[in-house]
């Protein structure tokens, strides 16, 4: 291996006494293929077969922790009959050598009615377009009740930790944002009381662990930054939940955005870059993981290099190159792709749902070498 890759491999012990191998973390890639139960599909396991072997830490993908939750083809955490499944991902992922954590989550007003198994689409505040009624107070204590549940059912299953999803728009960004939260009860208005939603999530999955004596279960947490719009989340309002994030027992922060480098938008000196901000206002308190856009090894490596983050995830890279971390580590990284190339669409071992994006050029996904990019979200 070229000596200058040599950092990413430096292992990292957790404040719960937990290492990882090292500071390569495989992003949440959402697949959209799973069974009507959330069951891994044939596809789905030819795609993560050797996935990401030689990486320290694999984030599961969406995993819904309750049926009023499931926007897309995603697993589940919200019952018993669950279990065999996350097992499965738990053995895929140790198989290869990597700790895993599920990404426990709920879609809210973004959720699937079709999907939803009779449930009601439910969210902090009605919203006509998704039909979307507003929860009572009774029902957010038994949504942070089913987080916690989904955690438990992933401790038991074997899986080394869970991450609460607080990006990307999902539900718990909803509470936490002025665009999606017009309560004024205990759940909403101030920030402060946007924030109890996403907190108390944290202590329930906390009492969950140490009901069980599993103080090296992971816990981490996944926030966007930033939103558009006037009453979008501004970095000041991140600089806030960061501060609050970091005095509860969590073992890692993981920031989500489209392109490491970008700059912030407002709520903060639109000069510098987000990441940067961010571990600043961190302080050394929480590892952070950073992610966006990183292809190359020397993209994963530079970025560590800018001392903006204690882990590196792939996303992208990883859709392209089943072998990594392998390519890097036997001095093959020239041969790392960057593209999508229909000549070869076998050797990606995509499910039909990915294709079927890639084709469209939707820029979740790597480009193509024959379509590029044809719609780019400015989102986040």
């Amino acid at each position: 291996m070229n000596q200058k890759y040599s950092p990413l491999f430096v292992p990292y012990e957790l404040n719960n006494g937990v290492y990882l191998e090292n500071r390569l973390v495989v992003a949440p890639l959402t697949v959209y293929d799973s069974g009507d139960n959330g069951e891994l599909t044939e596809a789905s396991r030819t795609f993560w077969n050797n996935r990401f072997a030689g990486f320290g830490l694999y984030v599961m993908p969406f995993t819904n922790v309750h049926p009023s939750g499931i926007g897309f083809e995603s697993p589940n955490a919200f019952s018993n009959e669950h279990l065999p499944t996350l097992r499965e991902y738990a053995e895929i992922a140790h198989g290869q050598g990597a700790k895993i954590v599920a990404q426990i989550a709920h879609s809210g007003l973004r959720a699937n009615r079709t999907m939803a198994k009779g449930y009601d689409i439910v969210a902090p505040t009605a919203e006509m377009n998704s039909g979307a009624r507003v929860m009572t107070g009774s029902e957010v204590r038994e949504m942070v009740a089913s987080f916690a549940h989904a955690a438990e059912l992933a401790l038991r299953a074997g899986l080394d930790g869970v991450e609460i999803h607080g990006a990307n728009g999902w539900l718990v960004q909803q509470f936490v944002s002025a665009n999606t939260n017009w309560r004024d009860d205990y759940w909403g208005g101030s920030l402060e009381k946007r924030l109890h939603f996403p907190l108390e999530i944290i202590d329930a999955v906390d009492r969950v662990r140490r009901e069980h004596n599993r103080p090296d279960f992971i816990v981490g947490y996944r926030f966007s930054p930033e939103e558009p719009g006037e009453r979008g989340i501004t970095m000041a309002e991140t600089f806030a939940l960061v501060d609050a994030l970091v005095e509860k027992p969590l073992q890692y922060l993981h920031v989500s955005l489209w392109d490491f480098y970008k700059k912030a938008r407002r709520g903060a000196d639109t000069a510098r870059n987000r990441m940067d901000l961010l571990h600043e206002r961190i302080a050394g308190r929480l590892p952070l993981i950073g992610v966006g856009n990183l292809y190359t090894a020397d993209d994963l490596v530079n970025a560590y290099n800018t001392g903006w983050a204690e882990f590196i995830a792939a996303g992208k890279s990883v859709m392209l190159n089943p072998d990594l971390v392998e390519l890097i580590k036997t001095g093959r990284e020239d041969e790392i792709e960057t593209s999508f190339d229909w000549d070869k669409a076998d050797s990606y071992r995509y499910t039909p749902a990915m294709l079927r994006g890639t084709q469209l050029g939707m820029d979740f996904y790597p480009p193509s070498k024959q379509h590029g990019v044809r719609y780019r979200n400015e989102e986040y």
